[in-house]
């Protein structure tokens, strides 16, 4: 596995990876994501392979254009045409009819498929030179915490022998998975939040979509109730439990609250949900290395703006 910058020469090289069946790692804005070339059921067939994922669990297609919706959806309703020009490129996906030649494997026998077009230059310019689009789940082993860095996809993949490069474009700027919006039936609805929310939507949409509960709406990434999770038992908790010292206990605190000493680790995020949701996965892979037999994190506010950080923390401790 080869670690590749963001240079021309470089990003000719994933390309020349990714259009001969390779499998590259990419950076976007949210987390970095394994990419397979999406007009190679073959390279599709790797990615599954790679990260041990589910057959029936759909990948992403990410697309160098919003322009580019049109040729691997059909029938593409105006409310999705308002959600891609307001937020794309950006952290959102949306779940449309899928056009016919898509493969079955990437929409999981689904008569739907999820498109986004990246908000990561980098990864723009690197789907320009391919001359398509990839499909792209986060650059991890199934289930487990996504990366952020490309050392975290180097950890993850550098042994495996089934990851040919990554394109090293840095820190991911939002941290968290997208927002998915499903735009396939009469009414949007959000089938899992990100850090474009509700609020958002509804300034574009005239009014707020639905929020569909674990089961309902077609299946998409990130909604299995046990997702995004370190190997380390996390376990959700009040402020008030961080008051009594577990010397085999890590922590994840929030915000301002003090360290009183007698854990394994400390550490805290900010309590401002954009800054906390851009480290969450680095602070949660540091704690899972330090051979604790729990790590217990601070519970976040129950309001709208910490929405996506509750639910990736939710199925972390399921």
């Amino acid at each position: 596995m080869i670690r590749l910058g963001v240079s021309d020469e470089d990003l000719e090289r994933a390309a020349a990876l990714l259009a001969r069946g390779e499998l590259v790692a990419i950076p976007t804005e949210t987390v970095y994501g394994l990419a397979g070339n999406a007009a190679d059921p073959t390279a599709v067939g790797r990615v599954f392979t790679a990260k041990g994922r589910p057959p029936d669990h759909p990948l992403i297609v990410h697309l160098p254009s919003v322009e580019a919706m049109d040729r691997w959806a059909i029938d593409i309703p105006q409310s999705a045409r308002r959600l891609a020009r307001a937020f794309w490129p950006g952290p959102l996906t949306l779940i449309l009819r899928k056009a016919s030649h898509m493969s079955d494997l990437i929409t999981g026998g689904q008569d739907s498929v999820g498109l986004r077009v990246p908000g990561h230059a980098t990864t723009i310019k690197l789907l320009r030179i391919l001359g398509g689009a990839v499909v792209a789940p986060s650059a991890n082993r199934f289930g487990r915490l996504s990366p952020t860095t490309a050392d975290h996809v180097m950890a993850e993949f550098e042994s495996r022998g089934t990851v040919a490069a990554v394109v090293d474009g840095g820190p991911c700027e939002v941290g968290v998975e997208s927002t998915i919006v499903d735009c396939s039936s009469e009414f949007p609805i959000v089938l899992r939040p990100g850090m474009i929310g509700i609020e958002q939507l509804r300034a574009v949409l005239g009014e707020a979509p639905a929020t569909a509960g674990e089961s309902e709406g077609p299946r998409a990434s990130g909604r299995l109730p046990s997702h995004y999770a370190p190997e380390t038992k996390l376990e959700l908790v009040d402020a008030a439990a961080l008051a009594v010292p577990d010397a085999t206990a890590a922590v994840l605190a929030l915000g301002e609250i003090r360290d009183p000493g007698g854990f394994r680790a400390w550490q805290a995020l900010p309590a401002d949900p954009a800054a906390y949701a851009r480290g969450l996965y680095a602070a949660l892979r540091q704690l899972d290395g330090l051979g604790a037999a729990r790590i217990l994190v601070q519970r976040p506010p129950d309001t709208t703006d910490w929405a996506a950080v509750r639910d990736r923390l939710k199925r972390a401790s399921a």
